[in-house]
């Protein structure tokens, strides 16, 4: 378990290697990253640093309490660690903490695509086109061969795809810009622009 930062997809773009070659990139928005609670096996069972990050226009009281003499962060998340050691609440965190040709794991919410087909959402293969057929999309028999009739759970379906969490592992920082408050990472990240993003150390 290590410490990570909370982001937000800026985008894509394409940088050229020192040797030459395109490198395809995702753009992480990375604002400063505010430690608002640690969490301690004594107290709580477990060992893990809270970040907060962005700037909240409104918050509950309860939440405004827990915040006490600290930034009114928009978004916060808690990664495990194994040693609290060097954190501090108020502690700030930026880009520096990774470093170019680090290995990352980023996790997101996909994009939604609505309610989907079985074909689309499970890559089923299509009915015959033409002869006569009216099956060409839907999935087919789900029941056969059970006695009595019944269709097993876990059956894959027709219904809602995407908008789920999504951690792809061990991409690459290409860049990091503490400045600019920005990360440069290879290859496509989940989720829309401006989606939230948590980068972890692989």
């Amino acid at each position: 378990m290590s410490i990570g930062l909370i982001g937000r997809k800026a985008g894509m773009t394409a940088i050229f290697a020192a040797d030459g070659t395109l490198v395809p990139v995702s753009v992480v928005a990375v604002e400063p990253n505010t430690v608002t609670a640690l969490r301690t096996p004594e107290r709580d069972g477990y060992s893990a640093v809270q970040l907060g990050a962005g700037t909240a226009r409104r918050l509950s009281r309860p939440r405004l309490g827990q915040l006490k003499d600290l930034p009114r962060v928009r978004d916060a998340r808690e990664f495990r660690v194994d040693d609290l050691a060097g954190y501090a609440l108020g502690q700030t965190l930026d880009a520096g903490l990774f470093s170019p040709g680090e290995q990352v794991d980023v996790t997101g919410l996909s994009k939604g695509k609505g309610f989907a087909g079985a074909v689309k959402r499970h890559h089923k293969r299509r009915g015959p086109e033409t002869h006569g057929s009216d099956a060409h999309r839907g999935h087919g028999s789900v029941g056969a061969g059970t006695s009595p009739g019944h269709v097993l759970k876990g059956t894959k379906m027709p219904g809602h795809l995407g908008h789920a969490q999504v951690t792809i592992k061990r991409l690459t920082i290409v860049r990091a810009d503490p400045e600019r408050q920005l990360l440069l990472i290879r290859g496509a990240l989940p989720g829309t622009r401006d989606a939230l993003v948590l980068i972890r150390k692989a």
